[in-house]
């Protein structure tokens, strides 16, 4: 199975069936979804600083509303943010809420694009 076809089937799944998911990988690979998560984050702003960009061009990314897809964007956000499905609803259901801070412009928009694909609002600011 591709890649590709392995997200497909991913954003097809429940939170419910989703969350077991996780268990069951954190089980058998003996990893955590969370201590994966402070590496991710930590990467993003090197990276940005390496391409030149000063800290004036850094955004942040805010859900203003989360539209009729909740559960589509609670999972695009656990993929952005690579937080717990518990956390990221809690981030949809407490709006306005910052996804993403102190991110490139270009990152933003990336971003932006996918969260409204899900039928979600997002402001970059």
């Amino acid at each position: 199975m591709a890649k590709e076809e392995i997200l497909q089937e991913i954003e097809n799944m429940s939170v419910k069936d989703l969350a077991e998911l996780v268990e069951m990988v954190e089980e058998r690979f003996g990893v955590s979804a969370a201590m994966a998560a402070p590496v991710a984050v930590a990467a993003a702003p090197a990276a940005g600083g390496e391409g030149g960009e000063g800290e004036s061009d850094l955004v942040k990314l805010v859900l203003t509303n989360a539209g009729q897809k909740k559960i589509q964007v609670i999972k695009e956000i656990k993929e952005i943010t690579g937080k717990g499905l518990k956390d990221c609803k809690d981030l949809v259901d407490n709006l306005p809420a910052p996804i993403k801070e102190e991110i490139s412009a270009e990152e933003a928009t990336s971003l932006k694009e996918k969260l409204e694909a899900a039928g979600a609002e997002v402001e970059i600011q």
